[in-house]
C-alpha cells in the first residue's frame, strides 16, 4: 500500500499570530507523525505552486490579484475570521498546488492515496472571497485540475469538517462532473448546507448536505455514512474520491459541539477508503481542513494514515467523551435525505 503525504515548511509562513488556525497545527501533526515513526511508512510529496490559470478555474482573477496585493503589502484582515500575512499568498498557492500534486501522484499510479497536510485550509473560500480561515479552495482547484488533466467524468468530494464547505458547494453547484457531500453541524457557521440545497441545472442532485445537530458522535456519524453517503456514492460511481478532512468534529475540539472520537473518524475513513476501492481502483486524495485541538488533530491525522496504510489497529489515546452532552436522533434526518435523494 503506497500512501503519501504533502508537506512543506512554506505552509508555516502563513503567519496568523494568535489565531486558532496557526502554524502550530502542522507543527503538532508533523512532530507526532515523526515521534510515532509514521513518517517512515509514508512517501513524501513536495508541493508546487498552483498557477494563476489553475487558481482561476475556481477563483476570479481579480480576487487572486487582490490576495497577492494584500500579502505583498504586508497583510491584513480580509474577513472577520481570516488574516493574511506577507507570506500568505505564497503559502496559499503552494497549498492549492500541494493538493494538485497529490492528485497527480494518485492518478499517475505512483501512490494509492495521498493526504495533503497543507494550510491555509480551503473549503470556505468562494470564487471572490476569503472567509472562514480559507484563502484559495484547495480541493475544488485540484478537482477542476483532475477533470481537465485526466478527462474524468465523475469526482466525489466528501467533506467531514464540522463546518459546511460553502465554497466547494458554490464551485460545483451546477456541475454534473463533481458530487459534493458534506456532514456538518447545523445551524452553525457559515449557515449553508440545508438538506434542500441539492444543486441546480445539470448538477441537480449532486450536492448532498447532511446537517447534523450539535452533540452527534460516532454512532450518528457512522449511521449517516452507512445509510446515506454510501448508497449516494454508489449511485454516482466516482472515478476519484477526494476528501476535505476536518478534525474539528472531535469531541475535545472546542470550536464546535460534536462528540466524534478518533476511533469514529478512523471508521469514517475506512468507509471512504472502501468506496474508493470499490469504484476508483483505490484512488483517494485528502486535504486538511479544520481541527484546532492540537492533540486531537495530530492523533486523528495519524489514525487516518493508519487506515490508509491498512493497519488493523487504531490507537485512540483520548478515548470517548467523558460525558455525552446530548444524544441526537438522526432517524428523521435520514428519512428526509433518502426521500430527497431517492435512496433505497
Amino acid at each position: 500500500m503506497k500512501v503519501g503525504y504533502v508537506y512543506d515548511p512554506i505552509y508555516l509562513q502563513h503567519d496568523t499570530g494568535y489565531h486558532v488556525e496557526s502554524p502550530s497545527r502542522l507543527t503538532a501533526i508533523m512532530n507526532y507523525l515523526d515521534k510515532t515513526g509514521a513518517l517512515t511508512e509514508l512517501i513524501e510529496v513536495k508541493p508546487r505552486a498552483a498557477t494563476t490559470d489553475e487558481l482561476a478555474a475556481v477563483h476570479d482573477r481579480q480576487y487572486i490579484t487582490y490576495v497577492e496585493y494584500v500579502a505583498r503589502k504586508g497583510g491584513a484582515w480580509v474577513d472577520a475570521d481570516t488574516i493574511l500575512s506577507s507570506k500568505s499568498f505564497d503559502a496559499a498557492v503552494f497549498a492549492a498546488g500541494g493538493i494538485i500534486r497529490a492528485v497527480e501522484m494518485v492518478m499517475d499510479g505512483q501512490l494509492d492515496s495521498c493526504f495533503g497536510l497543507v494550510r491555509p485550509p480551503g473549503h470556505h473560500a468562494t470564487s471572490d472571497r476569503s472567509m472562514g480561515f480559507c484563502i484559495f479552495n484547495n480541493t475544488a482547484i485540484a478537482a477542476k485540475y483532475a477533470l481537465a488533466r485526466y478527462n474524468l467524468d465523475r469526482i466525489a468530494i466528501i467533506d467531514y469538517d464540522v463546518h459546511q464547505g460553502n465554497g466547494t458547494q458554490e464551485a460545483f453547484y451546477d456541475n454534473p462532473h463533481v458530487m459534493y457531500v458534506s456532514t456538518h453541524q447545523f445551524p452553525y457557521y457559515p449557515g449553508t448546507g440545508r438538506v434542500e440545497e441539492t444543486g441546480t441545472g445539470e448538477g441537480k442532485g449532486n450536492i448532498l448536505n447532511i446537517p447534523l445537530a450539535a452533540g452527534c458522535g460516532d454512532a450518528e456519524y457512522l449511521q449517516v455514512f452507512r445509510e446515506v453517503i454510501v448508497p449516494k456514492v454508489r449511485q454516482y460511481k466516482p472515478q476519484l474520491i477526494m476528501v476535505s478532512a476536518g478534525y474539528d468534529i472531535h469531541w475535545i475540539d472546542e470550536l464546535a459541539q460534536m462528540q466524534v472520537t478518533t476511533t469514529g473518524i478512523a471508521e469514517m475513513v475506512k468507509i471512504i477508503k472502501g468506496l474508493a476501492s470499490e469504484y476508483c481502483g483505490g484512488k483517494l486524495v485528502l486535504a486538511l481542513e479544520g481541527g484546532y485541538h492540537l492533540e486531537a488533530l495530530s492523533t486523528s491525522v495519524k489514525a487516518t494514515f493508519d487506515v490508509l496504510l491498512g493497519k488493523p489497529q487504531i490507537e485512540d489515546i483520548l478515548g470517548p467523551p467523558k460525558k455525552r452532552v446530548s444524544n441526537p436522533d438522526v432517524l428523521g434526518l435520514i428519512r428526509q435525505l433518502k426521500e430527497v435523494h431517492r435512496l433505497t
